[in-house]
């Protein structure tokens, strides 16, 4: 058994036609309680199946650029990510190749 779990909690505000208004989430490790969220992407692998599972959530009050940014930050997490889990450096940078030309297209601006 493990010596330490840790749990991440995400709660979800319907309207009546079950769109996410709210979104909260909460992981105490991390020092978040009960923080808003305008949206969350989550993927699980299940082993089983060999295939990702996603929840994504966005309130209907999520602004359209915040998106396109939330998506960008997203992808280029996803490159980093990557080379650390395979240590893929050339993929990693193929990967982020595309994160600028995204941002580019996009026409978003440099952080």
């Amino acid at each position: 058994m493990a010596a330490h779990t840790s749990e991440i909690k995400i709660k979800v505000a319907l309207d009546e036609n079950k769109v996410p208004e709210k979104l909260h989430w909460t992981a105490p490790d991390g020092g978040v309680n009960n923080e808003e969220a305008k949206a969350i992407f989550l993927s699980v692998w299940d082993h089983k199946t060999q295939e990702s599972l996603r929840i994504d959530l966005w309130t209907k009050d999520m602004p359209l650029d915040e998106m396109k940014v939330f998506f960008h930050q997203t992808l280029s997490a996803m490159a980093d990510t990557f080379q650390r889990a395979t240590n893929d450096e050339k993929m990693s940078a193929t990967m982020r190749d595309f994160c600028d030309y995204f941002a580019e297209k996009l026409e978003l601006k440099r952080e």
